[in-house]
This record gives C-alpha cells, sequence and structure tokens, in this order.
C-alpha cells in the first residue's frame, strides 16, 4: 500500500511540473513571436520620443559624405542596424538583399555601427564584398543613429513612410516573410 502511494505522488509532482512547464513557456514565448509585426499605433516607437515621426540622424556613405535620414524624405525606407560581429545580422542580410533588388521604390538604409574598435568601415567593407550583397552601406561612425533610435541590440529594423513615420519596428533577425510584410506596410 506505502509504494503505490508514493508511485500516485509521484505521478502528480510529473503532471503537476508538465503543466507548470506548459504555462511558463506560453508565458515566455508570448512576446517573441517570429512570423508577425504589427503597425504602430502607440505613438511612442521609440523610447523616448514622443511622436511616431523617424528621429533624424546623419551616417556617412562609402565615399565619406554625409547622408541623412531626412535626405530620402517622400520615399518609404527600411532602415536596418547590424554589424559584422552580430551572427543574427549576417544570417538575415540575404533577404534584405533579395528585398533591396525586388523594390527599387525603396530605399534601403543599412546602418552599420561603425564604433572604430569592435567594428570599423574595412570589417563592414570586406564583409559585404566577400557576400556580394548589392545594397549600399552606411557607416555610422558617431553612432548618432545608434542612440537616437535608442539601439541596444542587433540587429534592428525600422520600416519608415515616405512621410517620415515609423510605421512599425522590429528587434532581433527578421526573416524574408516578415520582411516583406514591413515592406508592404510602408508601401500601400
Amino acid at each position: 500500500m506505502k509504494k503505490s502511494v508514493k508511485w500516485i505522488i509521484a505521478a502528480l509532482l510529473l503532471v503537476g511540473f508538465i503543466a507548470g512547464a506548459s504555462v511558463a513557456y506560453n508565458k515566455l514565448t508570448a512576446d517573441y513571436k517570429d512570423d508577425m509585426i504589427t503597425q504602430n499605433t502607440t505613438n511612442q516607437s521609440v523610447q523616448n520620443h514622443n511622436t511616431s515621426t523617424a528621429p533624424d540622424f546623419t551616417v556617412l556613405d562609402r565615399n565619406g559624405n554625409e547622408v541623412a535620414l531626412s535626405d530620402y524624405k517622400g520615399k518609404p525606407v527600411v532602415l536596418n542596424f547590424w554589424a559584422t560581429w552580430c551572427y543574427y545580422c549576417k544570417e538575415e542580410m540575404p533577404d534584405f538583399n533579395e528585398a533591396y533588388k525586388n523594390h527599387p521604390d525603396v530605399q534601403f538604409l543599412m546602418i552599420n555601427a561603425t564604433d572604430g574598435i569592435q567594428e570599423t568601415q574595412d570589417k563592414a567593407n570586406n564583409y559585404v564584398k566577400e557576400q556580394g550583397f548589392e545594397f549600399e552601406i552606411f557607416y555610422d561612425t558617431k553612432l548618432e543613429a545608434v542612440n537616437n533610435y535608442n539601439i541596444t541590440g542587433f540587429p534592428a529594423t525600422y520600416f519608415i513612410d515616405k512621410n517620415g513615420n515609423i510605421v512599425t519596428q522590429r528587434t532581433g533577425m527578421i526573416d524574408k516573410d516578415t520582411l516583406e510584410q514591413g515592406i508592404n506596410m510602408i508601401t500601400r
């Protein structure tokens, strides 16, 4: 009799553990769905900014010329922050290159977080050249763009409409379908 009570208690504990693990898993993964982005409706799309207007910044092109986000007002923009040391940045770049070729009406601003120490222009140039990517990269040598968007992790992608408003954003790697969904949201 004592042996069967122990087995019943052990079985109940196991069922309780499995149920608790299932609840915890569902709760913890609810915020990390990889297949969906949503339109900005909060007017608080970037931390510490009171409107959905995309914060302006100045970066450098490959020739050292200054380029500002505001230079592209009137055109939808896909703004991506990346670095060569970022595994997930490199994983998503082929999809960005394909989207770049398929959407000539969209400006892709591939912003390299060029701190001059861990990330340099040479590292970024060499990586893009080795991979055969066709999009132009821009260098955030003063980390103005990174700071204006409060980037704390890479990659991060913002979808900005032709009026300069952030329509949606995504932190972390995005797949091809999610990238296309974001592009569709800014080109309607």
